[in-house]
């Protein structure tokens, strides 16, 4: 087999990661919102997710002495308005409804 590229290389420089800013938004005034927020947050967190609270991140330097759970560090991030969400938009029933 007759290679068609014989300067073949391969590539070692990697794009480097883009970081999109978080940007902070009013926390929940729900107790119910905040709980559903957390909790989808907390589910990020456990299948990998990076956290957002500053601390924390790979090679932290001043990571807590205790690993924290997934629930404690989502709720926080809550807390803090670093998870951004929507609100679902009214439900509109159609004209005529259900006879």
């Amino acid at each position: 087999m007759v290679d068609e590229n014989p300067t073949s290389e391969v590539q070692t420089d990697v794009a480097p990661e883009t970081v999109e800013p978080i940007v902070k938004v009013d926390p929940p005034e729900s107790r119910f919102l905040f709980v559903d927020v957390a909790a989808m947050r907390a589910k990020q967190l456990r299948r990998g997710a990076r956290p957002r609270l500053e601390g924390f991140g790979d090679g932290a330097e001043h990571a807590p002495a205790h690993p924290l759970k997934a629930e404690r560090i989502a709720m926080e991030e809550v807390r803090q308005g670093l998870v951004p969400y929507d609100l679902p938009g009214p439900k509109v029933e159609a004209p005529g409804g259900d006879q």
